[in-house]
């Protein structure tokens, strides 16, 4: 497979997709899911909850808190996760947008 050319597209195309990547797997929609729903950091239950093995769900939260959408605080020889809202509101705006394109402007072109 060959090497991405990320860099001839847009900050924000490369966002969005990684955005769009990051929530295009069920167990990282689950995750999230969770955290939203718990209303609170999660800090160990998620195995449980979600019903994969601890180092896939380690994979998953690894990925969402690289993209910044959760964020880690250290209790003791845990980590407890929530999410970080000032990212989550940036990526809502960003996709938000991409999303609501008006497609009336494109009058019958195929």
């Amino acid at each position: 497979m060959g090497v991405t050319k990320t860099n001839i597209f847009t900050k924000q195309q490369n966002e969005i997709a990684l955005f769009a990547k990051a929530i295009g797997h069920p167990a990282r929609v689950s995750i999230l899911q969770h955290i939203f729903k718990a209303n609170a950091c999660i800090c160990g239950d998620l195995v449980t909850e979600i019903g994969l093995a601890q180092p896939t769900i380690s994979q998953h939260l690894k990925e969402l808190k690289q993209l910044g959408l959760i964020k880690g605080t250290i209790e003791g020889t845990r980590i407890c996760y929530c999410i970080h809202k000032e990212n989550w509101a940036a990526m809502k705006t960003m996709m938000t947008e991409f999303l609501n394109q008006d497609l009336s402007q494109n009058q019958d072109c195929c």
